[in-house]
C-alpha cells in the first residue's frame, strides 16, 4: 500500500483538488447564468406589460370580435388562429374548434402555448380554430354575466362564419373557463357541438385531505369575505396575483426551490424553457370586485353550480340542460382540480347513470394517472396523446349512445416501450367503457361524508361576508385611495421579484457582462461528478424538508377545520351520503319512472334497423366497452340490408343508436323480447345478428364473432349459428380493409 507521501497518493490528491476546483468553476458559471436568466425574465415581464399583455400564443392570429364593442362591454375578445404553412388551410367541411383559456390570475395563452397544444392538435386535424382571449384589466362594472353574454356572441359569430358546416362548434374550456362554458351551455345549449372541460372544478366541496387542501384554506379564512376585502383594497379590482400565490402555496418546494434548482442545474439547456413558461406565469391579470365575489360565493365556497342553485338574471343554471356531449378531462396528479372535483357534479346532477341515458345525454370522462394541473394544458405528451385522440374521436363521441363512459387511450400492442415523441396518432387505440355512478363514487378516496363540513363553512361564510359588507366595507373603501391600491399591486412579491431582477436594477449590467464571460469560457462538469452528486443529495433534502413543512401545515389546517366546523364545533355529524346526492338520486328515480311510462309502449315499434341497434347495444353492455373502430365500422354498415330480396335502405346509424339506447337502458328486458316482433323472418334474424357480430367482433377481447349476448340471441331467435358466423365473417373482411384505409388517413379531420 502506498504511504501518504508516495507519488501515487500525491497524484490522487491533485486529481481530487482539480475535481473540486472544476466543480466550483462550473457552479460559479451556472450561478451567473442563472442570475442572467432571472434578469431576462424581468425584462420579458416589463416588455409584456408595455405591449399591453397580449395572449402568449405560439400561433399568428387576428381579431374577430372585441368584447368592448358589445352592448354589455367586457375585456374578452375572439381571435381567429391563422394556420401555419406546415399545417395548411383548414378543411372546408371541418367544424370549428373554440379554445377558451382560464381567467384565474394568469393571462391567456396556455391553450396555444406550444405547437403541441390544444390549438396545435386541432389545427393539425384540419379544424378552423378560434381562441377566446382577455385583457389585463376588466371593463368598469363588468360582471360574469356580461362575459357569458360575450362568449355566447362569439360562438354565434364562429357558427356564422362556417354556414356550410352543419355541426356546431367544439368548445374547449380550460380550468376556470370550463365551469364558465358549462354555465353558458345551460343557458344557450344550442350553441355547442361538444363541450370539453379540461381540469375544470365544478364540484368544489369534493376531494380528500391531500387531494385539494385549498378548500380547507377557505375554511380557515372564514369564507368569502376576504375576497371582497382584497377587491376593496384594490380600488374595486381583485388582483389575480393573490390567486397565483395560492397556487404556489400548494407546492412551496417547487415555487421556492425546485424550479430554480432545475434552472441552475441545467442552465445551458433549461433557460429557454424557463423563460417561455415564466413569461406566461408572470402575466398577472385582474377582475372586478363583483366578478371575484360571484365566483367565491357561488363556486369556491357555495358549490352552487353542481346543485343548480345559481340565479342568473332570474334563470337557474341547471347542468342538466346541457344537450351537447360533455367530455371531462382530469388527472390524479392535479392538486388544484383533482378528479373528484372535476367529476362529482355528474353524481349530484344526475344521481343515476340511467337518468343520463333517459334524458338523451352523453358524458365521457378521461383520467390521466400523473400529470399536474398545468401539464393538462401544456404537456406535450398529453397534447399528442389525450388531446389528439379526443379531437380525432369527436365523431364517435357525438354518435355514442346516450350514457356515461370512460374514454381509454392506450398504446397499441407492441408499441408500449416506444417513447411518446416517436408515437403517431395511429399508434393509439381508443375505446369507451360503460360506467356507473358507483365508478364515480369510487374515485373519492375518503368517501363524501366530509363534504357536509363545507356546507357548514358556506353557512358561516354567508354570515361573515354579510357582516363585512355591512360594517367594514364602507370604511375600507373610504381609506383606500386609488394610488394606494396601485402601489399595493406593484409591491406584490410575484411582481416585485421580476422587477428587481431586470435591467431596472443597476447591478444588471454586471450580471449581463459576467454571463457573457461565462458563456465564452464555459467549463461544465458532468452530472456523474461526485460534487454534483452531493449537490443532488442536498437538493433532495431541501425538497423533502419543504414538503414536510407543507404537509404538517396542511394537516394542522385540516384538523382545525374539522374541529371548528365539524360536529364538535359549529357543524353537525356528517351523513354518509351528501344531501345533494340524495336529492339527485330521488330526482333520477322519478325521471326513470316517467321515461319507462314513455318508452314501454314503443318497444314494438320499428323493424330491421332498430333490431340491429338493440342487439349491438346489448352486446356493448355485455362486453362493457365500445371501440372507436366499432363505431366507424357501424357507419360503414349503415346501408343495412334486411335480406329476402328487399331493397337496401340507408339509415342514420348514429340517430338510431341514440333512440334505441333509451329503450334498451330503461326497459331492457322488454326491448330484447320484442326482437321476435321486429324480426319476423329467419333470414332477417340471421342477417341482423351477423351485422351486430361484425360490429362487435373487432373488439380486442373477442377472437371470433361470439359474445354472450349474441349466443343468447341465437338461441332465443332460433337461428342457425353457423350461418350467422359465416355471414358475419363475409361482412367483416371487406369492412376491416375499409376501416384500415380510413385509419391511414388519420391526419384528415374526423368530420
Amino acid at each position: 500500500m502506498d504511504s501518504p507521501s508516495t507519488p501515487a497518493s500525491g497524484a490522487t490528491a491533485a486529481t481530487l483538488a482539480d475535481s473540486i476546483g472544476s466543480y466550483w468553476v462550473d457552479a460559479a458559471q451556472r450561478s451567473v447564468l442563472m442570475l442572467d436568466a432571472l434578469r431576462q425574465r424581468g425584462n420579458l415581464y416589463l416588455e409584456h406589460l408595455e405591449q399591453g399583455a397580449p395572449a402568449l400564443l405560439k400561433f399568428q392570429h387576428e381579431l374577430v370580435l372585441d368584447g368592448r364593442d358589445l352592448p354589455r362591454p367586457c375585456n374578452y375578445a375572439l381571435l381567429r388562429i391563422l394556420p401555419p404553412p406546415e399545417t395548411g388551410p383548414a378543411h372546408p367541411s371541418a367544424r370549428p374548434v373554440v379554445v377558451v383559456d382560464p381567467r384565474a390570475g394568469h393571462g391567456p395563452g396556455i391553450g396555444g402555448f406550444k405547437l403541441d397544444s390544444e390549438v396545435g392538435v386541432a389545427m393539425r386535424a384540419g379544424h378552423p380554430v378560434y381562441f377566446v382571449t382577455f385583457r389585463p384589466q376588466p371593463e368598469e362594472g363588468q360582471t360574469l354575466l356580461d362575459v357569458m353574454a360575450a362568449e355566447a356572441r362569439f360562438l354565434e359569430e364562429v357558427a356564422g362564419r362556417h354556414p356550410d358546416v352543419p355541426a356546431k362548434p367544439i368548445v374547449i374550456g380550460n380550468c376556470q373557463a370550463g365551469w364558465a362554458i358549462a354555465a353558458l351551455a345551460t343557458r344557450r345549449p344550442e350553441l355547442f357541438g361538444v363541450v370539453t372541460l379540461v381540469g375544470s372544478p365544478l364540484s368544489y366541496w369534493a376531494g380528500g385531505e391531500k387531494l385539494n387542501p385549498m378548500r380547507y384554506a377557505g375554511a380557515m379564512l372564514g369564507g368569502a369575505w376576504l375576497a371582497a376585502f382584497a377587491a376593496d383594497v384594490g380600488d374595486g379590482r381583485f388582483d389575480g396575483a393573490h390567486l397565483v400565490q395560492n397556487f404556489e402555496n400548494l407546492n412551496p418546494s417547487n415555487a421556492l426551490w425546485t424550479k430554480y434548482r432545475k434552472l441552475w442545474v441545467d442552465v445551458d439547456t433549461e433557460t429557454e424553457r424557463f423563460l417561455e413558461f415564466e413569461r406566461w406565469w408572470g402575466g398577472l391579470f385582474r377582475m372586478t370586485g363583483p366578478e371575484i365575489e360571484w365566483i367565491v360565493e357561488n363556486l369556491f365556497v357555495g358549490n352552487r353550480l353542481a346543485r343548480g342553485d345559481i340565479d342568473a338574471e332570474g334563470d337557474k343554471l341547471d347542468l342538466r340542460r346541457i344537450t351537447a356531449p360533455v367530455v371531462v378531462f382530469a388527472s390524479w396528479g392535479d392538486n388544484i382540480t383533482p378528479p373528484p372535483q372535476a367529476l362529482n357534479w355528474i353524481i349530484d346532477v344526475w344521481g343515476d347513470e340511467r337518468a343520463i341515458t333517459a334524458a338523451g345525454r352523453t358524458i365521457v370522462y378521461v383520467l390521466h394517472e400523473r400529470v399536474g394541473h398545468l401539464g393538462i394544458f401544456v404537456g406535450a405528451d398529453v397534447a399528442r396523446k389525450e388531446h389528439d385522440q379526443i379531437v380525432s374521436s369527436l365523431d364517435v363521441i357525438e354518435a355514442l349512445p346516450p350514457g356515461l363512459y370512460e374514454m381509454k387511450v392506450e398504446t397499441k400492442a407492441g408499441l408500449e416501450d416506444r417513447r411518446w415523441e416517436d408515437l403517431e396518432p395511429g399508434d393509439y387505440s381508443v375505446h369507451f367503457k360503460h360506467r356507473r355512478m358507483d365508478d364515480l363514487r369510487a374515485i373519492n378516496p375518503e368517501g363524501r361524508a366530509n363534504e357536509s363540513l363545507f356546507a357548514t363553512v358556506a353557512a358561516v361564510s354567508e354570515l361573515n361576508t354579510a357582516a363585512y359588507k355591512t360594517w367594514v366595507r364602507p370604511w375600507v373603501r373610504a381609506f383606500t385611495p386609488p394610488a394606494l391600491a396601485e402601489a399595493l399591486g406593484a409591491l406584490h412579491p410575484l411582481r416585485l421579484q421580476r422587477q428587481i431582477w431586470s435591467d431596472q436594477n443597476p447591478l444588471s449590467f454586471w450580471i449581463g457582462l459576467w454571463a457573457d464571460q461565462a458563456r465564452r469560457h464555459r467549463r461544465a462538469v458532468p452530472q456523474s461528478q461526485p460534487m454534483r452528486q452531493l449537490e443532488s443529495a442536498f437538493s433532495e433534502w431541501v425538497t423533502g424538508s419543504l414538503d414536510l413543512v407543507r404537509d404538517m401545515s396542511q394537516g394542522w389546517m385540516n384538523a382545525w377545520a374539522k374541529t371548528f366546523y365539524g360536529p364538535l364545533g359549529v357543524g353537525r355529524a356528517a351523513p354518509a351520503v351528501p344531501a345533494d346526492e340524495q336529492a339527485a338520486v330521488a330526482r333520477a328515480a322519478l325521471a326513470l319512472e316517467k321515461a319507462r311510462d314513455e318508452l314501454l309502449p314503443r318497444v314494438d315499434e320499428g323493424g330491421f334497423a332498430e333490431a340491429v341497434c338493440r342487439i349491438v347495444l346489448a352486446g356493448m353492455v355485455s362486453i362493457g366497452t365500445f371501440e372507436r373502430r366499432s363505431f366507424r365500422i357501424a357507419k360503414l354498415l349503415s346501408r343495412l340490408e334486411p335480406g329476402g330480396g328487399r331493397e337496401p335502405v340507408h339509415y342514420d346509424w348514429g340517430k338510431l343508436l341514440k333512440e334505441q339506447a333509451r329503450i334498451t337502458a330503461i326497459v331492457p328486458v322488454e326491448a330484447m323480447n320484442a326482437l321476435t316482433t321486429l324480426l319476423p323472418g329467419a333470414a332477417e334474424r340471421e342477417r341482423a345478428l351477423a351485422i351486430a357480430a361484425a360490429v362487435m367482433m373487432i373488439e380486442p377481447t373477442l377472437a371470433h364473432p361470439h359474445s354472450e349476448m349474441i349466443e343468447y340471441l341465437v338461441g332465443t331467435l332460433e337461428v342457425d349459428a353457423g350461418r350467422v358466423i359465416e355471414l358475419a365473417r363475409s361482412l367483416t373482411q371487406p369492412l376491416e380493409r375499409e376501416t384500415a384505409r380510413v385509419a391511414v388517413a388519420a391526419g384528415a379531420p374526423q368530420l
